[in-house]
């Protein structure tokens, strides 16, 4: 059963959702206001987040913020029942999946909420994927796709999660070379939009902190172009 956060403050529509998406085989925890909402994010794992925009305590918008800085891989959608197109631009740049305008029919929300949770799980095909226990060195790391950790110097470095480990291999594979964005999106994204370009964004920078202890390996932007990843043979890693 796929995991939801429903935060909404609406005890009538909140309730009635709650149940709805529970006969539809989803394991529902229901959020009464965007702080408690906030709490059981850290305290559990989702599939995808449905964020009222207007709750007590905190908004949808700040806690959507905080969910895509722990976590931007997991996908939500906004409940509102404002019609501005401000509101829905600023939802989405917050990398919203998508964005329902109340009264809405809930068989719709269901559509569209199994619709996202495809989409993010087809995002990467499995004749991409290393083989199964392939170890990958890249300068002073080892990079292990299938336990999704990266080594440095042969001890445990960082725990990677999903995207991240596939982000790194895609990199890798094209070494070398100059890689343009919308291959990167289109190969770990599955889509080339606003939104995924700036998810894409904040994976890089992770990553760059990542290989940071090793000066060999550099993730080098091409402005409006795409990225090098190279490996610097020549230089010595630091000690």
């Amino acid at each position: 059963m796929k995991k939801i956060l429903l935060a909404e403050d609406d005890l009538d529509l909140g309730g009635m959702l709650k149940r709805y998406l529970e006969l539809n085989k989803f394991n529902v925890t229901w959020a009464k206001d965007g702080e408690e909402g906030l709490t059981l994010f850290k305290e559990g794992s989702y599939d995808i987040c449905i964020l009222d925009v207007m709750m007590p305590k905190m908004d949808g918008f700040t806690l959507a913020k905080k969910i895509v800085d722990i976590n931007p891989e997991v996908p939500f959608l906004f409940l509102t029942a404002r019609k501005t197109q401000d509101d829905k631009v600023k939802g989405l740049r917050l990398g919203a999946d998508d964005y329902v305008v109340k009264p809405f029919e809930a068989e719709e929300l269901i559509l569209r909420l199994k619709n996202i949770i495809k989409r993010t799980h087809q995002q990467f095909s499995i004749q991409e994927l290393p083989q199964k226990n392939t170890l990958i060195s890249i300068g002073a790391y080892t990079f292990d796709f299938t336990n999704l950790e990266l080594q440095f110097k042969n001890k445990r470095y960082k725990q990677l999660t999903e995207k991240e480990a596939r982000l790194i291999y895609y990199l890798y594979s094209n070494r070398d070379q100059l890689i343009r964005r919308d291959e990167i999106l289109a190969h770990v994204w599955s889509k080339n939009d606003f939104f995924s370009g700036r998810s894409m964004d904040v994976f890089i920078s992770r990553i760059r902190k990542y290989f940071k202890e090793d000066p060999k390996v550099a993730i080098t932007s091409v402005r409006g172009i795409g990225l090098e990843f190279t490996i610097n043979n020549n230089l010595k890693p630091k000690k």
